[in-house]
């Protein structure tokens, strides 16, 4: 037996047998000299995959598409995309996607290269990757997983031993994602486009099997498709809110049917609350702001229930008025769920009229007084931290006293559970990918360390938990492409 067999990749290829319009059968491009830069070893057990008594060489040529796995039936994935607003058709450029792997759990999981080379998508891209956003990928990624956000996670990062073009030569990689599935609001606004009502009814019946069984016997399968979504997009973008997370580039071909956080490009946490933190170096007007999240996700719902409105009713007026009602649900949904989340932040326990004016005092002082929006939750829990005299003055105190009469014996344990203690803060992140970069991986590995356990207090965490010196300097971010 050879071993890759022994590996325990089980692969039954779904997606690949759709219709010839929704994918483009192609390989990984071979790479000069791939070398193992990391593998997620945790991962690989859950999903039921033994890579103990494989060589690093052999892991390089598995991971960079040199070699591919026993089973494995690789294409690039049809899509199109509203970006920052402006409708385009897309596609995988720079990914391929090798394959389902059934885990151990019956969980069916994309297996994907990202930065495997030119596709028929590629539009004049060289389908390559750096190292450095491939790292940032895999951080990120297995933070928020670490974090209880649903996610993509990352397997592996491979060297290529070639270099790509950016705005200076960079060191090229190749990232392994798994995610619960790559269909995406632009997978839907693709074969919308086609007018073809059996490939849109196909698609539905495909996504509604794989993510969504429970809505298999509806009578509209299309409206409660758009509910679902409505429901799991509310549910990520809270949970972005929370841990002051900013995706970056949510354009609708990376927002997930399934409901996961897809494609870690410009993203960033922030530091000092505001509402108009925006990190990266290609949104110049915010849309795509801390703030704006819940906007924009609202907006990209909004394209998703116009692919669908054929099905959802027959008579175009009834199906946009159906549609309409359903969107427009979002807002109170979310402020729902929004104001639940602030409440178990600040340990808030049962219903207090007075609630909503704590939590938006507190915002208010946050931000007048740029005190960081994470470490102002540890300092509440009395954690430590290192800038408590931020958080001296009048104000604040007299917010603290009212919010101090509010709390329940069962408060700290809530705050526990929804503040972390540690977040990958940016300038450790740039830092640790410098470090990568030149061949150093330690500082790499002890960040990825100290995220796995971020609600639990330990020493390993105290060097991470300090907000970035206050600089004229705007921390910038950028997509790698």
């Amino acid at each position: 037996m050879s071993s890759k067999n022994k590996i325990g990749w089980n692969f039954d290829n779904s997606y690949s047998n759709l219709p010839k319009s929704f994918v483009y059968e192609i390989s990984p491009v071979p790479v000069k000299q791939p070398e193992l830069v990391i593998l997620n070893y945790d991962l690989a057990n859950k999903m039921g995959l033994d890579f103990s008594n494989i060589n690093n060489k052999e892991l390089a040529k598995i991971f960079s598409g040199n070699s591919l796995p026993k089973g494995a039936k690789s294409i690039a994935q049809a899509y199109a995309g509203h970006q920052f607003g402006h409708f385009t058709m897309l596609g995988d450029g720079r990914a391929v996607l090798l394959g389902e792997h059934i885990s151990k759990n019956n969980q069916r999981l994309d297996i994907q290269f990202k930065g495997s080379g030119q596709t028929p998508f590629s539009r004049n891209g060289d389908g390559r990757a750096a190292l450095s956003p491939m790292l940032r990928e895999y951080l990120i990624s297995e933070a928020m997983y670490s974090l209880n956000i649903p996610t993509t996670r990352s397997l592996a990062v491979v060297k290529t031993g070639e270099k790509v073009i950016r705005e200076k030569p960079l060191k090229g990689a190749i990232l392994t994602r798994v995610a619960s599935s790559h269909i995406r609001v632009g997978t839907f606004q693709f074969i919308s486009t086609r007018e073809n009502l059996n490939e849109l009814n196909t698609l539905v019946n495909y996504t509604i099997k794989r993510h969504y069984p429970d809505i298999s016997k509806s009578k509209n399968k299309a409206f409660d498709l758009l509910s679902k979504l409505i429901d799991k997009q509310i549910e990520l973008v809270v949970n972005w809110m929370r841990v002051g997370f900013v995706h970056g580039v949510m354009n609708t071909d990376n927002m997930a049917i399934s409901g996961e956080t897809i494609d870690y490009g410009p993203c960033a946490f922030m530091d000092s609350f505001n509402l108009g933190t925006c990190f990266s170096s290609i949104d110049h007007m915010g849309r795509y702001a801390y703030g704006n999240q819940p906007a924009v996700a609202k907006w990209n719902l909004a394209r998703f229930a116009e692919c669908l409105l054929t099905l959802i009713n027959p008579r175009k007026d009834d199906a946009l008025k159906m549609a309409t009602e359903l969107i427009d649900k979002f807002d109170k949904i979310y402020e729902e769920k929004w104001f639940s989340m602030m409440k178990n932040k600040l340990g808030l326990i049962g219903d207090d009229k007075e609630d909503n004016v704590l939590i938006f005092k507190l915002l208010e002082i946050m931000k007048k007084q740029e005190l960081d929006y994470t470490n102002t939750f540890l300092f509440l829990m009395e954690q430590e931290i290192d800038s408590k005299k931020n958080y001296q003055n009048e104000k604040f105190d007299n917010w603290k006293v009212k919010w101090q009469k509010r709390l329940t014996k069962d408060s700290n344990k809530l705050m526990q559970q929804n503040n972390p203690i540690v977040i990958p803060r940016n300038h450790i992140v740039e830092s640790v990918l410098k470090s990568a970069e030149s061949n150093d991986l330690k500082p790499f590995n002890d960040l990825l360390q100290a995220l796995k356990n971020p609600y639990t207090n330990q020493k390993i965490l105290n060097k991470y938990r300090s907000p970035a010196q206050k600089t004229h300097e705007k921390y910038q971010t950028f997509c790698g492409t």
